[in-house]
């Protein structure tokens, strides 16, 4: 008997409630046709990646680099309709951006 069907005998009137997957979660955000561009520069001798040409809601534009930063433990920002991401995370963040169902394009380097 596991803890499941200990907690059921326990508790017969409980209805559990299931998480939400985090593909449910990340599909809110809108899905464009034009490619997201994903570059690389440097500021003051530090590297950055630079993400810009998302043409849906700000918000969601926000979610998505707070969803990024989270993911990879990076700083970063939302500035000027382009979110800058501390370090050079082209590579991974394009596949983040790729399995969410995003057309990614990488541009400089």
């Amino acid at each position: 008997m596991d803890l499941q069907d200990q907690l059921k005998n326990l508790f017969p009137e409980h209805v559990s409630e299931e998480p939400l997957s985090e593909s449910e979660e990340t599909n809110d955000l809108w899905l464009q046709d034009d490619p997201i561009i994903c570059k690389y520069e440097k500021r003051k001798g530090k590297a950055i990646t630079i993400l810009e040409g998302y043409t849906g809601a700000t918000e969601d534009f926000k979610a998505l680099a707070k969803d990024i930063k989270k993911a990879l433990s990076v700083g970063g920002s939302f500035k000027d309709d382009k979110i800058i991401i501390q370090g050079d995370y082209r590579d991974k963040i394009m596949q983040m951006l790729t399995d969410k169902g995003f057309n990614v394009k990488r541009v400089g380097g």
